[in-house]
């Protein structure tokens, strides 16, 4: 199977109602799923990273930085604000993020902004397709943790609510 096909499955997954598919041919194996679940399982795939021995890398920072090593620009909107305080809402899935929904438009939500459950964060764009990114509980945003069109990986956290 190339990646041609699997982007094609993605993008027909993507638009179904479907929430998990799989598919196995020989050494072959594609699993995606839309549920909110975090394999628990499985241990991430890191690349190696020029820079510090291994000793001097701890687990967490390899897990958290990007592969291809960590980019000053995008390190500094992810790491936490100090003193920022609440749950942190992560990305569901890889693609760039959009703090607004055009580009003359303004920001879906601002630090301080009271939010209610269900309403749009902001935008991830995957595959040409434009997933809004609802908030997971009533809250007031303290901290916006991406910069508007940051590439983000599944997992990385958004936007923190309290």
């Amino acid at each position: 199977m190339n990646i041609s096909d699997i982007k094609d499955l993605l993008a027909q997954f993507d638009g179904s109602s479907l929430r998990e598919f799989s598919y196995k041919t020989g050494s072959e194996e594609l699993v995606f799923s839309k549920n909110e679940a975090k394999f628990q399982g499985l241990a991430p795939v890191v690349a190696p990273v020029a820079g510090p021995a291994p000793a001097e890398v701890s687990p967490a920072s390899s897990v958290s930085e990007p592969a291809g090593g960590a980019n000053p620009e995008t390190s500094s909107a992810i790491a936490p604000t100090s003193g920022a305080e609440g749950d942190v809402v992560e990305s569901p899935l890889v693609g760039v993020a959009y703090l607004s929904p055009a580009p003359d438009k303004p920001a879906f939500v601002q630090i301080g902004d009271r939010v209610k459950k269900g309403q749009t964060l902001l935008i991830i764009e995957a595959m040409k397709v434009m997933n809004e990114i609802p908030a997971p509980k009533d809250g007031v945003v303290t901290d916006i943790l991406v910069a508007n069109e940051d590439v983000v990986e599944f997992g990385q956290g958004l936007v923190r609510i309290k």
